[in-house]
């Protein structure tokens, strides 16, 4: 999907797998799970203007055993929250 912004720029949406790509590489410590730190450095790249709050709203949405971490069960209820807001390239 594209969108055309003024001056003629032209963006597009991130898709499902490039957005689950991006979690992953996230995943700084190779534990295949995400911590707060690592989702908030996640969502700034994604280009959220407060990630540290967006992390802490991601925890509570996908973390369905409340651990504190998402894992990789949980990561597609992650991208799904990450979806509703249009991160663009």
């Amino acid at each position: 999907m594209c969108a055309v912004v003024p001056r003629g720029k032209i963006t597009v949406l991130l898709t499902e797998d490039q957005i689950r790509g991006i979690f992953r590489k996230y995943d700084r410590d190779g534990d295949r799970r995400l911590s707060k730190a690592e989702l908030k450095e996640a969502f700034k790249h994604l280009g959220s203007h407060f990630p540290w709050w967006r992390a802490a709203r991601a925890l509570s949405r996908a973390d369905a055993n409340k651990d504190g971490y998402i894992s990789e069960e949980e990561l597609t209820s992650l991208v799904n929250y990450a979806l509703k807001f249009g991160y663009k390239v």
